[in-house]
């Protein structure tokens, strides 16, 4: 669980954060922490004008959570801890004060597609099909929802979480959750540029106050996304998603 790294490149004003595991860039307690706290890292920096993230690897974005730690989880506190780490970074994520643009350069399932709706600007590849899962693992996309209601809508949401299945790229576009979509790597990474240069060369008090008004509504989430992990600390301890996990990994 040990595995995996964050990064953070910074050049011409612009901060980029990169996030890799081996196992389809799946997300552990260590790597959540790492990432939050290079977000609010990045939002003090005076030098940083705007925040990139991405993730190394051609095929998958962001796995999810990381199927070994949760199947190690044996307790309730552990399991709510563990989900924490995807709340305190969606709330590290709309409180920073930078826009941030997440780079998506292949699928997106569960947390991933949480980090992609935290984004305020999302840009990816044609390949890039994301899909919640976790009411298949039997934990339900609880910490994830409100961040990703909030970009979709509660119908395509809906949508999403019941029938845990792929939907394309440009299904994500267009019921917003993509900002735009790009049939080759070198147009996807020729835009991220583009789009993070101009904000770099922009005004930082007028994107503060524009990324505050696009945000608002959401001053309860620090309760909000508490609550929902607790959700799913209580339902990751079930036997129906340890045997999911084992059956899944046995494959």
């Amino acid at each position: 669980m040990n595995e995996g790294y964050i990064k953070i490149q910074k050049e011409n004003r612009i901060g980029t954060i990169f996030f890799f595991h081996p196992k389809s860039n799946s997300l552990t307690s260590l790597l959540l922490n790492e990432f939050r706290i290079s977000i609010e890292q990045l939002s003090v920096d005076n030098d940083i004008k705007v925040i990139v993230i991405r993730s190394e690897g051609e095929k998958t974005f962001c796995g999810g959570a990381s199927f070994d730690e949760l199947v190690s989880i044996q307790d309730y506190n552990r399991g709510k801890e563990f989900f924490m780490g995807f709340a305190r970074l969606i709330n590290s994520m709309r409180k920073s004060p930078k826009f941030i643009i997440t780079r998506i350069q292949g699928k997106t399932v569960g947390g991933g597609v949480g980090l992609a709706a935290a984004s305020d600007f999302v840009l990816a590849l044609s390949n890039s099909d994301v899909r919640l899962s976790e009411l298949a693992l039997g934990i339900g996309p609880f910490v994830v929802g409100p961040a990703v209601e909030r970009k979709i809508g509660k119908g395509a949401f809906s949508q999403m979480s019941i029938d845990y299945d792929w939907h394309s790229a440009e299904w994500a576009k267009k019921n917003g959750l993509f900002s735009e979509v790009f049939s080759s790597i070198e147009k996807l990474d020729e835009a991220v540029f583009s789009l993070a240069s101009r904000l770099a060369a922009g005004s930082s008090e007028a994107m503060r106050e524009l990324k505050r008004v696009l945000w608002e509504g959401t001053d309860t989430w620090d309760t909000l996304l508490e609550q929902r992990a607790e959700i799913s600390g209580k339902l990751v301890l079930s036997d129906f998603t340890k045997e999911y996990i084992k059956k899944f990994k046995s494959k």
